[in-house]
């Protein structure tokens, strides 16, 4: 397994497959990164992040059924691990931390 430092897009794909709740495939991540952030997002590095992600197991994923919509292929589904959730709650609490320690003159 690869290290768990988790990067900024990869942070950001894992909270849209969190969000997607069991739908998330890459077209669903795209779709979901580009509502909540008003952001351009390539199809390919959505699904090179996912690899990572799995490769971290930060996500697990398995193969959906048959749809019409893809012209017969199925779709690789991904959930967040329990791996994944602690990295976001990592991630988030670092992140609060950080921002509860500015000092109120930085912003003067």
């Amino acid at each position: 397994m690869k290290g768990t430092y988790l990067g900024e897009f990869e942070e950001v794909v894992l909270l849209a497959v969190a969000i997607l709740a069991g739908d998330a495939y890459g077209a669903t991540v795209v779709g979901e990164i580009e509502q909540q952030m008003g952001r351009s997002v390539n199809l390919g590095a959505v699904h090179a992040a996912l690899h990572r992600l799995w490769e971290k197991g930060f996500v697990s994923s398995e193969i959906g059924g048959v749809t019409q919509e893809r012209g017969g292929r199925r779709k690789r589904l991904y959930s967040v691990t329990a791996s994944g959730r602690r990295a976001l709650e990592e991630i988030r609490q670092l992140r609060n931390q950080m921002w509860d320690t500015i000092p109120k003159t930085a912003w003067s």
